[in-house]
């Protein structure tokens, strides 16, 4: 059992907040409304934190919340997505996994639960069919505590490599999206990993 902090309760920290209760572990969520004082505490008392607020919040994290975090395994479930979702805010020689790294230092990162729609958080699957979930990290424990949380989860964690291969990942939640919204697909969607 790990103490999960889920910072932001919208569709993908509250989906994760209920599933890793599920799994039994002591979870913690806060939003917007949580005083930083309080946020850092919990930070700091947690084993792993997930980052599930808008891309852009991350800079703004108050300072003492940036410390408390320090040393701390973070997931980013962020996504760098522009304000009509249609378009990535950064990418080629960045990512938002690595921005997020920047913006925490000490902070041991992963990148991870950013590539499924929301919905499919709840199993981790489509009609039975386990969801490819690529994870991404310069920190072997980040990366390691990410694959077991999410292999927990139901998904098909694959270790996608360092960090920087955020910029391959990020990109497929975008294409997800202009599936789902653009093309008329619905969020009903997801993508497989075929082994031969």
């Amino acid at each position: 059992m790990s103490k999960i902090l889920v910072i932001g309760k919208g569709n993908v920290g509250g989906a994760l907040e209920g599933r890793f209760a599920a799994a039994g572990h002591e979870v913690t969520a806060v939003n917007s409304a949580v005083a930083a004082a309080e946020v850092a505490r919990d930070a700091a008392a947690a084993d792993v934190v997930v980052l599930a607020v808008p891309f852009a919040a991350v800079a703004g994290l108050d300072p003492a919340i940036k410390s408390a975090l320090s040393g701390k395994v973070v997931i980013d479930a962020t996504n760098p997505l522009a304000p009509d979702y249609v378009s990535l805010t950064v990418g080629h020689t960045t990512s938002g996994g690595e921005e997020v790294a920047k913006a925490l230092p000490g902070a041991k990162v992963a990148k991870a639960f950013n590539s499924v729609f929301a919905n499919h958080l709840a199993t981790g699957a489509v009609n039975g069919a386990k969801l490819f979930l690529p994870i991404a990290g310069d920190d072997e424990d980040a990366k390691k505590t990410a694959l077991e949380l999410a292999t927990e989860l139901g998904f098909d964690a694959v270790d996608a490599g360092p960090l920087a291969n955020a910029r391959y990942i990020e990109p497929t939640i975008e294409l997800l999206i202009q599936l789902a919204f653009v093309q008329g697909q619905g969020t009903g969607i997801g993508l497989t990993l075929v082994r031969g």
